[in-house]
């Protein structure tokens, strides 16, 4: 039998401590989502008064009827989750042919390629070239502008091609036996052995297209385009409003919903579909950034 080591008075006044920080740390971190829960659910009007910190003084569920009533919430979502399934599939595909091609030791002018890759993780056009650019392709309220303009990320590209020169040389070498070209080897050996670096990208990817909404708001005006996080911005930004009109089985009707309660709602509608899918994938993270660091 092993003796239990006993802390000193020191080691104990430090894991305390320590423990309390943390706790003090995740308090900071996850008050604020409760607070807007809290806030969400609450009568609009009894929350002007202000006082709620922890539960609802007056329980309602006015605010999401006035969010889900709105005619565009739904547009908004709809176009949120096609442009995020349909963003991550071409990045990660995209890009990881860019970069089994670069991983290639016989491909000619490599280093110069990655060369240029890297000058673009530290300077980039602007935001006006970027924009007559888009222009220029007939991209400005186009759904594509969600897609194209992002399918290539160098920082990915790092990622896939450090996992992809890991691959074992002999896998490559049976399928040329068998007859397999390039395109064959990289679709049927390189992308099925390649799924947690696959995961770890589309990750990576999918949070930023989910949250993104700086491209609606600057490259698209047809309100039937614009992505949940564009609403949710035109939401907060009409900040002026005490109340707002909305349309119920086709009248009007006026609900006394406060645009503090519009916006804490419409952020809670918008954002849990991604906080409830972040927590099971979130070890991609850690696992696909330790890609390639250790050898051996």
């Amino acid at each position: 039998m092993f003796a239990l080591k006993r802390k000193t008075k020191g080691e104990a006044l430090f894991d305390i401590a320590n423990n309390l920080i943390m706790l003090c740390v995740c308090f900071l971190t996850l008050y604020p989502i409760w607070y807007v829960l809290v806030n969400a659910f609450n009568d609009g009007n009894d929350a002007m008064q202000g006082g709620i910190y922890w539960w609802p003084r007056v329980f309602s569920l006015k605010n999401f009827d006035a969010v889900f009533a709105s005619p565009g919430i739904m547009q908004a979502m709809g176009i949120t989750v096609a442009k995020t399934v349909l963003g991550v599939f071409v990045h990660v595909f995209f890009t990881a042919m860019v970069a089994y091609a670069l991983s290639r030791k016989g491909l000619i002018g490599g280093k110069f390629y990655i060369l240029l890759g890297t000058i673009t993780l530290f300077f980039n056009g602007g935001l006006i070239p970027t924009f007559l650019l888009n222009r220029d392709l007939h991209l400005l309220d186009n759904f594509l502008v969600y897609i194209i303009p992002v399918m290539f990320s160098f920082f990915d590209l790092i990622i896939f091609m450090t996992f992809f020169r890991e691959i074992p040389e002999g896998l490559e070498e049976a399928a040329r036996i068998d007859g397999a070209n390039d395109w064959s080897i990289f679709l049927r050996v390189v992308l099925p052995v390649s799924m947690p670096v696959i995961a770890t990208i589309a990750l990576f990817h999918g949070v930023y297209q989910w949250n993104d909404y700086f491209a609606g708001i600057i490259y698209v005006n047809n309100p039937d385009l614009q992505p949940i996080q564009t609403y949710l911005f035109r939401v907060v930004a009409q900040s002026s409003s005490n109340q707002m009109m909305v349309a119920v089985q086709g009248s009007s009707l006026t609900k006394s919903v406060t645009s503090q309660s519009i916006k804490l709602a419409t952020m809670v509608v918008t954002t849990l579909p991604i906080v409830f899918v972040y927590p099971f994938l979130q070890r991609y993270f850690v696992k696909g950034m330790m890609i390639g660091s250790i050898k051996g």
